[in-house]
């Protein structure tokens, strides 16, 4: 990690009225990067539901920073890692991963820092990962009329070469970022790899973990996208990163064909034990 400075945080009358027992093994994860107004709303919606709730600020130039770090002060449950310069998302995970791991966490829940992830929904994660801890538990998102059709258009796309270069391993989306991982298998595919550091993300750590034999959990997860009027704010560019995604897919096609006997053969063996 470079440059990541940890916010100092003390403990409060509101932090201490929360009925969160905190967890020991899964925390909750957010990367920002110029979240506008909806940071602070995430942040606190999510320590509603979770303790603790660690925050990775990657490199922000719109005064967040500074405003997370002031909530951090008064809230023992919520850390906020600063890093200095703009690494993209997956960097800013990375080295929020790494943190936790040595801080003796074995689970991550990751979600945005827009408001478009549903913080409602972190029980319900958390527990499906506490069942089958050495899955990773996928959101299903449920759109409603707010997603760009220009989005979903692209999803279908997405889906389709995930699934084949996981032989149909059943990932419902591959680029909704609301997710429990295991901590230590993502750490090792990321490290081994220079890509996984920006839009190309979440889906290359679903193929990288499946690959491994990491098995997946679905789970549906509404989600809504908010217009700049209501405080919404976009990184995404059409162009650049559709680009970096089809880049990645034609990567990625090299590592399928070279394992297919081999994801081919853990196909079968999962259907004749009555598995999908």
């Amino acid at each position: 990690m470079y440059g990541v400075r940890p916010a100092e945080s003390a403990p409060s009358s509101l932090a201490r009225d929360r009925t969160v027992t905190p967890s020991k093994t899964h925390l909750v994860l957010i990367p920002s990067y110029n979240p506008g107004t909806k940071a602070l709303e995430t942040v606190q919606a999510a320590r509603a539901e979770w303790d603790p709730v660690w925050v990775v600020v990657d490199g922000s130039t719109d005064g967040s920073a500074e405003k997370l770090c002031a909530l951090a002060r008064t809230d023992p449950g919520l850390r906020v890692l600063v890093r200095e310069r703009n690494g993209g998302k997956g960097a800013a995970l990375l080295d929020g991963l790494i943190a936790a791991q040595r801080a003796g966490f074995t689970h991550a829940l990751t979600m945005d820092a827009d408001g478009q992830h549903p913080a409602e929904r972190i029980g319900a994660f958390m527990s499906a990962s506490t069942a089958a801890p050495g899955a990773m538990i996928l959101g299903d998102p449920v759109f409603d009329t707010s997603a760009p059709r220009v989005r979903l258009r692209g999803r279908r796309i997405a889906n389709w070469c995930t699934n084949l270069e996981t032989l149909w391993a059943g990932v419902h989306d591959t680029l909704f970022g609301y997710r429990v991982y295991p901590i230590a298998p993502l750490i090792e595919v990321m490290q081994r790899s220079r890509w996984m550091r920006r839009f190309d993300f979440d889906p290359e750590a679903v193929v990288r973990l499946s690959w491994r034999g990491v098995p997946l959990v679905n789970l549906p997860a509404p989600v809504r996208y908010f217009s700049a009027a209501e405080g919404g704010v976009s990184h995404f560019n059409y162009w650049r990163d559709n680009v970096l995604l089809t880049s990645m897919y034609l990567r990625l096609s090299v590592g399928f064909l070279v394992r297919l006997p081999w994801l081919g053969a853990r196909r079968l063996a999962r259907a004749a034990s009555g598995g999908n």
